[in-house]
């Protein structure tokens, strides 16, 4: 009677923990907007190569953490690679082997620049599938798909956005993170070449090299400011806009000289809410890297393909009335 009594608990608990895994598999994570599927292969290892340089990261970070607290319940684990705060094909290249070397199932990775394409390559045609996301460099590849926004509709959106707010007319000055980034040129690229063919009144200052990092941005502007006191506004086509955001409120030009970027980062939300930035466009970091994760997983269990082989985000433009 007591065996009989333990088995049928045993089947209910089995019944029970079935439900719940197929309840839990059919809603995708919360941030996210894809759902894991059944893994019956066994354990599945997920290689997470991202960089660390500035605030933009921190959303990316957490959203590989999410995706592997999310995949722990389907027998499947997303590893964080820390690339560094220098971004260069070299430390992609080789985060990818390490990878590689440690027998990853899948790579999800911000390729950034052109070099990376032949590693990528080379981990495919070594049956490991990698997604990129965020950013990818001009060659093509043969990873599995890419998830990111549209660089240079991103910059022609801030372009727009630039020549409502100045009217087409005074200086811009122009703040890229590295001039061999793929993305950054193009989103460089979108706003001056819209801005260039309908402002064309409107002078650039630059552009310049920040290297994604907010002190020298605080450099850059101090610097341009002094040799252009009639500068209108900033554009930081990559991370540490906030610095420039800085520099304009220690030389007490709020509500004269605007800045306008990227990223909900909280630093730069700071400064939108003072004015000192006028608009940031996001790109929704966390969601790439969690719906990336996901998407790769579930294609190694299940060989389900992503939805496309490039698969955009549209990102959501705030101007200071927003941030109060």
């Amino acid at each position: 009677m007591i065996s009989r009594l333990l088995k049928t608990t045993a089947a209910a608990a089995f019944g029970l923990a079935s439900i719940l895994a197929a309840a839990q598999a059919s809603e995708p994570p919360e941030g996210g907007t894809v759902a894991a599927v059944e893994n019956t292969k066994g354990p599945i290892k997920i290689a997470f190569l991202s960089f660390q340089n500035n605030p933009f990261w921190t959303p990316v970070t957490e959203g590989a953490k999410a995706a592997n607290k999310y995949l722990e319940n389907f027998n499947a684990t997303v590893d964080f690679v820390d690339l560094g705060n220098e971004l260069s094909a070299e430390a992609v290249v080789a985060g990818i082997e390490g990878a590689l070397a440690k027998q990853y199932n899948g790579i999800v990775v911000v390729p950034i620049f052109d070099g990376t394409a032949r590693i990528i390559n080379e981990a495919t045609e070594a049956g490991v599938p990698v997604f990129n996301i965020v950013a990818e460099g001009a060659a093509p590849s043969e990873r599995l798909a890419f998830i990111g926004q549209d660089a240079a509709s991103a910059g022609e959106q801030i372009g727009k956005f630039i020549q409502e707010k100045t009217g087409g007319k005074g200086k811009l000055g122009v703040i890229t993170g590295y001039f061999g980034a793929t993305q950054h040129t193009q989103r460089m690229n979108g706003a001056l070449d819209y801005l260039k063919a309908n402002a064309p009144d409107l002078q650039v200052v630059g552009p310049f090299e920040n290297k994604d990092k907010a002190e020298e941005a605080y450099s850059l502007v101090q610097d341009m400011v002094t040799s252009n006191p009639d500068l209108s506004m900033v554009y930081v086509t990559a991370g540490g806009p906030f610095g420039a955001a800085k520099a304009i409120k220690d030389l007490g030009l709020t509500g004269k000289i605007g800045v306008v970027g990227f990223d909900h980062t909280p630093d730069n939300m700071a400064y939108l809410k003072t004015g000192e930035m006028v608009g940031l466009l996001d790109q929704a970091p966390y969601q790439q890297a969690l719906d990336a994760s996901v998407m790769l997983y579930n294609y190694l269990v299940a060989g389900t393909a992503p939805p496309a082989k490039v698969i955009p985000v549209v990102g959501k433009l705030l101007t200071p009335a927003d941030a109060k």
